[in-house]
Parts: structure tokens; C-alpha cells; sequence
């Protein structure tokens, strides 16, 4: 075996050759037929057909009154209307309920409804009957031997009725491919188990698990396996022998402790190593045997992305079926999207209608983020030729929701606050069809994303150096002609945010400029950026006199949790957040944190719930009283119109 895998070609494949090859190979190694077994129709619901199913025996097998009423012979009825209304002696007749077996000699039924029963027994009808009148006949719904199901179907619960109405009690079908899910890394840690720094809790093979199953295999996770050659060799070859297919979550990379190149090159062949995509790019496509074996890699979201493109459609081929064709919808892109030439990105992005426009935005790019999953609601996907999309441009994206949830969706864009999180909550809690999305790109950034119509809603809070007015006067200079009210949201304490105990003895804005103390910054166009700023200037300290002011973060709760684990001593924050992470606070400003909202929006009925939560939800102020460093004193209050 090759000392380390870094002496293993990499290909870095465009991801449409890689995905050939792959198929290619597969198909010559006899590994996309679909294995057969014969199960009970009561166990086959999501199954896969492995031969047409055809029907053993008619349904109904007997002719059967349709409705409640009497069977007739339609020759007696022959004549009758309201005038001349025939009468049945009891023996011309038989009473039958929906269901029954047509008695012999009878050909048709009358319903009940239209039935005159007199004291003798006998009834009178005035209207004559059709033959086969409300009789379900033989074979009406299916005929023996005719096709009830074709190869290559998923079984669904109307199929599994129609299958036991046709005599069928088993059925065959392709067998579920077993999956092995093997973690890997000796940093990783069982959930639940005590975490030190350098730990990762182990969560990526229940998820890889979880979408084995939701595609139609049986997942069969492994315990952690160490960085170590001789174990990981152990365990590959073990799963490959019980299993259908193999995945290796970790050590696909070139890095020293990524092993699984070099144990697949030892143990079989590798067939692809490197897809020029992002994320997802050290993905290994081998086989050990007759048994495929991919390598994914270790972050969450390359994970998931490259599982979506190896592993899915391989499933299918092994049951017989074709993946699921993609459920896409056009957009325009919200924000400008850079991208690296060369390499095909795959962009997760959450998703809102504004009007009748799809509004697509961009959410953390980073392939650890497994919280950009949870919120995305589709894929785009930036071609490799590509460096990068503009704000405005219309894009295709592959949809991980029902277009309804989308439609449902209120797009805000701003500045962030923990707020947002409570508001979210409670709109589903009232309304559960409906979602926000938050877009966190500073309260400038809203203001933007309003005047492009691109959001329902934008948070903001801009303080003026001139007039020492919040947000007005941005809105006057960016947003003039545009119809909108501006509704305060909360006043809420800005400061700086401490480790518990203040352990540098941090007093105010000045401090920052000391020399032992480093800073965290918020990105440009966010008002907190814009408060930092004032306060500096105010005091003389420019911005190369702080240690860290060039390193940014996107949200509140970053920047507090940069402070609470020592990568910085300082960061500019609201209280909510530093009391969140049990930091300590020394406050700098009350400002005062707005919601603009368009005029053409504001007869949405997203818009309407959510001001009704904001002015009238007893639980949405006890919530927010509970964040700490809020004033509620004029939430729901329109503050500016124009």
C-alpha cells in the first residue's frame, strides 16, 4: 500500500464525465441489476415491481348491486312512468344492498330512493329501468390476466388495493441494495459522548443513513473507525463482502491523516478520484470486487451534495428504477454570486415569491455548514465556466421543497436580530403553511434588496452621524419614490460583548485600541459596522488601530460566539446575544431596529400575520422580554411613511 493517498492520481473530472465513467464501469462489473425477492402486497408499500404484475382473477368477480335497493329484471319495467306505474309482486323482485351478488335472472337494480313499497309487499316503479343499471359487472375495475402494474413501479397504497383485488397476494420485487455507512477520523465522538476542543460530534452517517433509506436502501451504519490504514482496510473490506455498496464518510481528501485513497487502490480499483465540483471536489468513486465503494467527504454539506450525485441515481439503477426527474423553478438571484472559474458550484439558496417573482438568496457557502441544508429550499448550480452570477439575473434552481412552502414564504432581507427566530416560530405556530426567511446582509443590503423588489420585509438600523436619526434618512436618500412604511420593530442595547468576568477589563470603545485586546468586526453595510465606525470616530481611533477590525462576521450570534471561545476579546453586539452565550456586556448605544415594508407588499397576508404577531401576540412580548436588552414600548408602531 502507498504510504499516503497523496500518491494517488487525482483526476478532478468535470462532473458529467466523472458520472460516465462511473456508469460505465458499473455497468461492465455487473453492478446495476436488481436483485429479486418475492414479498408479502401488505409489506410491498414503496417497493419496486421486478416482472409486470397481472391479475389472477377479475374484480369484481360477480356482478354486484352498486347501489342499496332492488334487483329487477329490466323487461319488467318496460312501459312505466308516473301515470302508469308498473307494479312487482314480491316474487319479480329481490331487495339487495351495495355489494350483494346480483341474484340470478336479475340484470338490473333500482334504488331505493325511486322505489314505491306497498302494504302488500309489492312495489310500483314509474320509470324503466336500463340494463345493468346500477350493477357493477364482472371485471368492471379489472379483468384476469390484464396488466396491473408494469416493471420498474413504486408501490403506492392505491397499488397495494388493486393488487389484492386482483388475487395477488405476493408480489415480486427488487430487493433493497444494502448500504454500509462507515465514519471515519479519530477526532470524532459518538452524540452524547463527553467532547473536548478537536472533538466532532459524529452525525454525518445518521444523516448519509437517513437518505439511504429515503432513497430506497437499507443503511446498516458502522461503528467509527479510526485513522488508521490497517482499520479502515478492515472495515472496507468487511462491509464490501456483506453489503451492496459501501460509503466511506471522511478521509477522501490528500491531507496526512486521508486514508481511504490509498486503502481502495490496495483493496480494489478506484475509478474516479476528484470531481471538479464545489463543494464535494475529493469524492472517490472505486470498487472492491463487484461491490461499489465511495469515498465522500467528511463536511456535512459535501456529504450530502456528493451522496445527491453518486449515490442516489446508483440506488435507483440497482431497483430498477430512474431517479426522480428534478423538480426546478426560474428565479432571480437576490445578491451577486462569485464564483471560482473552472469549477461547478452547487449554491444552496433559500427561496421566497415577492409579487410574482421567485427571489433566490444565497445562504452560507461553507461545506461545514450543515444549518445552510436545514435552510436551503433549493440547489443552483454556477457552471464551471462561469465566474459568478449578478444580483437581478434570472437562474434555474433545483427545488428541495414543495414550490407551496415557496409560495408561502416570507422573504426578509436585512439586518439581523434574534428576534427574527422568535418571529419565524411563532408565524408557523400560527399559520403552520407559513415560513420567513432571513437573509442576513445588513441593514444596507436591505435597503437594497427593497428597492430592487427582492423582500416582503427588511430589518434595519442605521444611524445617522448628522441628524442622529435611525434609518430615515437612508431611506429618503435610497428609497425615494418608493411607496413604504417603516415600522419599529424594538429599541434594543447595542455594546460591547465580553468573556464572563471581563477578564481584560474592558470599559468602552477605546479600549479597542489597546494592544492586548482583539477585536471582532461585523461585515460593511451592517449597521452595527456602521455604529463601530461612529464610535471610533468620535473617539480619534482609527480603524488599522484595532487589532482584528479587518475580520468580519455576518450575524450577532457569530460574533458573540467568537467572543464566548477566545478567537476574540471584544465584539459589537446586542445584549440578546452576549446574555444567549452567557457573555458579559458593557453597552455603547440604544438604537432603534426597524421593518420596512413596501407598500406592495403590505396587503400580503404573510405581512398581515406578521404584524399581528408583533402587535397584538402576548406570547411574542414574553419571548422577546426574555432575549434581554429590548424595549417593546413602540413594537408594531409605524414610525415613517412615505
Amino acid at each position: 500500500m502507498p504510504e499516503n493517498d497523496r500518491e494517488i492520481f487525482v483526476d478532478n473530472l468535470p462532473l458529467a464525465e466523472a458520472r460516465e465513467r462511473w456508469r460505465t464501469r458499473l455497468d461492465e462489473a455487473g453492478c446495476l441489476g436488481a436483485a429479486v425477492e418475492t414479498i408479502a402486497v401488505d409489506d410491498a408499500l414503496g417497493r419496486v415491481t421486478a416482472a409486470p404484475l397481472f391479475a389472477r382473477r377479475s374484480s369484481p368477480f360477480y356482478n354486484a348491486a352498486a347501489m342499496d335497493g332492488i334487483a329487477v329484471r329490466c323487461t319488467d319495467t318496460i312501459g312505466a312512468g308516473e301515470r302508469r306505474p308498473v307494479r312487482l309482486p314480491p316474487d319479480r323482485y329481490r331487495v339487495v344492498n351495495t355489494g350483494n351478488a346480483l341474484p340470478d335472472g336479475f340484470d338490473a337494480v333500482v334504488m331505493i330512493e325511486d322505489v314505491h313499497t306497498l302494504d302488500d309487499g309489492s312495489v310500483e316503479l314509474i320509470r324503466p329501468v336500463a340494463p345493468w343499471q346500477h350493477v357493477r359487472a364482472i371485471g368492471e375495475d379489472i379483468v384476469a390476466t390484464e396488466l396491473v402494474l408494469p416493471q420498474g413501479h413504486v408501490i403506492r397504497p392505491v397499488d397495494q388495493g388493486a393488487l389484492l383485488a386482483a388475487g395477488l397476494l405476493e408480489v415480486p420485487v427488487s430487493r433493497r441494495p444494502t448500504v454500509a455507512v462507515i465514519p471515519t477520523g479519530s477526532e470524532l465522538v459518538p452524540p452524547g459522548a463527553p467532547a473536548e476542543p478537536g472533538n466532532i460530534i459524529e452525525f454525518n452517517s445518521r444523516v448519509l443513513a437517513g437518505y439511504v433509506s429515503e432513497w430506497g436502501g437499507e443503511a446498516r451504519r458502522r461503528d467509527i473507525v479510526a485513522d488508521d490504514p490497517g482499520a479502515l482496510a478492515t472495515a472496507i473490506a468487511g462491509a464490501a463482502a456483506e453489503c451492496d455498496m459501501v460509503l466511506v464518510n471522511a478521509g477522501a481528501s490528500v491531507g496526512s491523516r486521508d486514508h481511504t485513497a490509498a486503502v481502495l487502490a490496495d483493496l480494489g480499483e478506484i475509478v474516479v478520484r476528484g470531481v471538479n465540483i464545489k463543494p464535494g471536489k475529493p469524492v472517490i468513486l472505486a470498487l472492491v470486487g463487484k461491490t461499489p465503494v465511495i469515498g465522500l467527504p467528511g463536511y456535512p454539506v459535501s456529504a450530502v451534495l456528493t451522496a445527491r450525485l453518486f449515490v442516489r441515481p446508483l440506488l435507483c439503477a440497482m431497483q430498477g428504477v430512474e431517479p426522480p426527474p428534478e423538480r426546478t423553478a426560474a428565479a432571480i438571484l437576490s445578491r451577486p454570486l462569485s464564483s471560482k472559474i473552472g469549477v461547478e458550484e452547487f449554491v444552496r439558496v433559500k427561496l421566497g415569491l415577492v409579487g410574482d417573482t421567485p427571489i433566490a438568496t444565497p445562504v452560507s457557502r461553507g461545506a461545514g455548514a450543515v444549518m445552510s441544508l436545514v435552510r436551503a429550499d433549493g440547489i443552483l448550480v454556477v457552471p464551471a465556466g462561469s465566474e459568478g452570477i449578478g444580483a437581478g439575473e434570472e437562474v434555474v434552481v433545483e427545488l428541495l421543497r414543495d414550490i407551496s412552502d415557496i409560495e408561502n414564504t416570507l422573504v426578509f432581507i436585512g439586518s439581523h436580530d434574534n428576534i427574527l427566530d422568535v418571529l419565524a416560530n411563532l408565524l408557523r405556530k400560527e399559520r403552520p403553511a407559513c415560513y420567513l426567511s432571513s437573509a442576513h446582509v445588513g441593514s444596507l443590503g436591505g435597503i437594497m434588496a427593497i428597492r430592487r423588489g427582492e423582500a416582503h420585509v427588511a430589518g434595519t438600523h442605521l444611524l445617522d452621524e448628522d441628524s442622529g436619526e435611525y434609518n430615515v434618512p437612508f431611506i429618503k436618500r435610497y428609497l425615494a419614490g418608493v411607496p413604504l412604511a417603516l415600522v419599529n420593530l424594538a429599541w434594543r442595547d447595542q455594546g460591547l460583548m465580553v468573556r464572563r468576568g471581563n477578564p481584560r477589563g474592558i470599559a468602552g470603545m477605546a479600549d479597542l485600541a489597546r494592544p492586548d485586546v482583539t477585536f471582532i468586526n461585523r461585515q460593511r453595510g451592517a449597521g452595527t459596522r456602521i455604529l463601530a465606525d461612529l464610535k471610533l470616530r468620535e473617539l480619534g481611533i482609527a480603524p488599522e488601530q484595532v487589532n482584528g477590525y479587518g475580520r468580519e462576521e455576518y450575524t450577532h450570534m457569530t460574533v458573540a460566539c467568537a467572543v464566548a471561545s477566545g478567537d476574540a476579546d471584544a465584539g459589537l453586539g446586542i445584549r440578546a446575544a452576549a446574555r444567549a452565550l452567557g457573555l458579559d456586556f458593557v453597552p455603547v448605544a440604544r438604537e432603534r431596529y426597524d421593518l420596512i415594508i413596501p407598500e406592495s407588499a403590505a396587503e400580503d397576508d404573510k405581512i398581515t400575520r406578521l404584524l399581528s404577531v408583533i402587535r397584538e401576540n402576548a406570547e411574542f412580548r414574553k419571548l422577546v422580554e426574555r432575549l434581554g436588552g429590548y424595549d417593546l414600548g413602540d413594537s408594531g408602531t409605524v414610525v415613517y411613511r412615505q
